[in-house]
């Protein structure tokens, strides 16, 4: 038993040295470095977090916060596991409306969901490889991709990866977007790693992107939004950049400075702005969590206007932020995987940092 105890001091003292030896001066380990965003030093925009905002009936329960969006009428969409998945609707004070299409064949792994510029309700399944659209009725009127016909346990590859991918079969997708003509973009991202473009009828129009590091190859495209002028913005999460695209996929742009990506959103209005969540990591070492946590605000140029929040647990803290909904400016709405929530946020920045003037 001493032995025993002997050895446990032992292998508590070697780790100890080993995390100094690995530390820099200041501090920080290489891992803590590598995900710490170069705008670290952005000013802070001060914020207020609205108490208790989604109310919940009565043993229905959340689960994990993976999707959130909002339509024009301000209902708030979520969507994400528990036991089964859930499609929740809110009203624009967090009341719980009703649950949508419940044990849907289309459902196995959530991974986001958006609203288009008709209220029509999108959902990205990453389990089943499947998109599907419902109407503000909540009637499904479109599915793109397709289920694997075989067994799987609803997270793993279902399909090897293909380079090129085949237009019209997903690989665990991410995330979707539209431009004002209806054409949808998606960020086929866990497997595939490539954007694609399709008519609003879901023709296949152009794809870009494979693994890799190069200027249009991506290893994880985890999010994508598209702005006024038809440019997509795609959140490259595990390469820590965002890469911004014209509306033909050609590249324009690289916002690396943000940190990872885990969800990006942006406004509505004329002056649009830009959001990207560097969420601490939901299923690494937690002493990451150091450097991650907080969300960027800017202008669609790349330009930090300034940042808000930290990782933890406490109202006003980030468990992880994978998605974000931010259709009114300085009104951010986060889902958060680790703490099992969703959380409506009001900046209260400065002129400088988009405030009222």
């Amino acid at each position: 038993m001493k032995s025993c105890r002997i050895w446990w001091v032992a292998a508590a003292l070697l780790f100890a040295v080993t995390l100094f030896a690995q530390a820099p001066p200041g501090g920080l380990t290489p891992g803590q470095l590598r995900l710490k965003a170069k705008a670290d030093n952005a000013p802070d925009i001060p914020y207020e977090t609205v108490p208790n905002f989604i109310k919940m009936p009565p043993n229905l329960f959340m689960g994990e916060g993976i999707g959130i969006t909002t339509n024009s009428k301000g209902h708030i969409f979520y969507y994400g596991p528990s036991q089964r998945q859930h499609l929740f609707e809110f009203d624009a004070k967090g009341n719980f409306v009703r649950e949508i299409g419940p044990d849907i064949y289309g459902w196995a792994y959530a991974h986001i969901v958006r609203c288009d510029s008709q209220d029509n309700i999108w959902v990205v399944d990453e389990g089943t490889n499947t998109i599907m659209k419902f109407n503000p009725e909540g009637r499904i009127t479109m599915v793109l991709g397709r289920r694997p016909e075989f067994p799987f346990n609803g997270i793993e590859p279902s399909l090897p990866y293909a380079d090129p991918a085949p237009p019209y079969l997903f690989n665990r997708p991410t995330d979707i977007g539209w431009d004002a003509a209806g054409n949808i973009f998606v960020s086929d991202g866990y497997v595939n790693a490539r954007v694609v473009k399709y008519d609003k009828n879901g023709r296949f129009i152009k794809q870009v992107g494979r693994r890799g590091s190069g200027p249009t190859e991506f290893n994880l495209p985890h999010a994508v939004v598209v702005d006024n002028q038809g440019n997509v913005y795609v959140g490259s999460r595990s390469d820590q950049r965002i890469v911004v695209f014209d509306n033909d996929l050609n590249p324009k742009a690289v916002y690396d400075h943000v940190g990872a990506p885990w969800a990006i959103c942006i406004t509505s209005g004329p002056h649009q702005y830009l959001y990207s969540s560097n969420a601490n990591p939901d299923s690494q070492d937690t002493t990451l969590q150091v450097t991650t946590g907080q969300i960027y605000k800017m202008e669609l140029d790349g330009t930090v206007l300034g940042k808000f929040g930290v990782p933890g647990k406490e109202p006003g803290q980030f468990g992880t932020a994978h998605g974000l909904d931010c259709r009114i400016d300085n009104e951010i709405l986060t889902a958060e995987i680790v703490t099992w929530r969703v959380q409506k946020l009001l900046l209260r920045p400065s002129a400088s940092q988009g405030g009222k003037k």
